[in-house]
């Protein structure tokens, strides 16, 4: 098996947590290229990883069938002779790519009416059975039995920082006065909605708590652009204190892995951002609201999971159906500050 295509998931944890699958079939076929096909939004979680021969960007839209698009790709993928191609997501559109592109092995699990397109399926467990998602991505690496190597790689993602990103991370926090050594990242945003986040008054203690109790602590917003608001709030309900930098919005993907890299502690919600610091090995301390840690936990042995279970959870909706959100806002700063200080100990 020479030539691999991996057809990337399109969000940031899903992406972190294929990671363990390409290191599995790099085990088991070590002389292979492996390429990733990826939208600009998640390709430098694919550049972090060594596995990777190159990435191949492509600006394939949420919902669109964008078939031109996708016909141009697949003529373009065509010439590199690809022998298999495992297919992430669990959408039409997304095996629509390597059919056209007459890969003869296509493999990922059943989902939306693809038979054909796919044509090494596996059963998809339903949510409630699911394993957790990089064990899910990892049973596809035996998949081609006839060709494979026998491979017992850990089912934990690993990222490496690249040196350029970290050396403008080092450049932004000299020009910002922060001190390197004395990083701590919070990650307020959620993609998924209100009920992954944790609220913002209980991010801004914990703030004024962790600079109470460590003088010289740096507390750095990190989100996307549409996080910045919310990094306005905790700014605001913490007095804007000199010592609460909000960087949402403000850096790059490659930049964002870097700045948690360095942190000395991750505070976030169950996102894309949690799965890099785990992938980066980072002391973590991870809240989780509406969904299941069981299910998407952060893979990492120094990695602190704070989640109540409370009867209604994981209720996995957007929006609380009971109109309470007592699975976040019952988890205190206290609580999460006891974690910090028993990771660090």
């Amino acid at each position: 098996m020479n030539r691999i295509l991996i057809i990337a998931p399109n969000w940031i944890g899903d992406a972190v947590m294929s990671q363990p699958l390409m290191a599995d079939l790099k085990a088991r076929y070590p002389d292979s290229k492996m390429d990733v096909l990826a939208s600009p939004w998640v390709a430098p979680i694919y550049q972090a990883c060594t596995e990777v021969n190159q990435v191949i960007e492509a600006k394939l839209e949420h919902k669109k069938l964008q078939w031109s698009l996708r016909k141009q790709l697949a003529k373009q993928l065509e010439k590199e002779q690809y022998e298999a191609c495992f297919v992430l997501p669990n959408s039409l559109k997304s095996g629509l790519i390597p059919w056209l592109a007459n890969i003869p092995f296509r493999i990922g699990y059943r989902g939306e009416m693809r038979f054909g397109l796919i044509n090494v399926a596996f059963d998809n467990p339903r949510k409630q059975n699911r394993p957790p998602m990089a064990e899910h991505y990892l049973a596809l690496g035996g998949a081609l039995d006839a060709f494979k190597v026998q491979s017992s790689h850990s089912a934990n993602p690993i990222l490496n920082v690249s040196t350029h990103a970290k050396q403008t991370v080092i450049a932004k926090l000299a020009q910002a006065g922060i001190d390197q050594k004395s990083i701590y990242v919070f990650c307020p945003g959620a993609e998924y909605g209100s009920t992954k986040r944790w609220p913002t008054d209980h991010f801004a203690n914990l703030a004024k708590q962790l600079i109470a109790s460590r003088p010289e602590a740096q507390i750095i917003l990190l989100g996307s652009p549409a996080d910045h608001a919310l990094a306005d709030h905790i700014q605001a309900q913490a007095s804007h204190h000199p010592q609460l930098h909000n960087w949402c919005g403000k850096t790059q993907l490659d930049e964002a892995i870097a700045l948690i890299g360095m942190s000395k502690t991750l505070i976030s919600n169950d996102s894309g951002l949690m799965h890099i610091g785990a992938a980066l090995k980072v002391p973590q301390v991870a809240i989780f609201g509406s969904s299941d840690p069981n299910h998407t936990p952060p893979l990492s042995e120094r990695a602190k999971v704070i989640w109540l279970n409370l009867p209604c959870s994981p209720c996995h909706q957007r929006v609380c159906p009971l109109g309470h959100l007592k699975c976040l806002k019952e988890i205190s700063p206290q609580a999460v500050l006891t974690a910090i200080q028993t990771l660090e100990s």
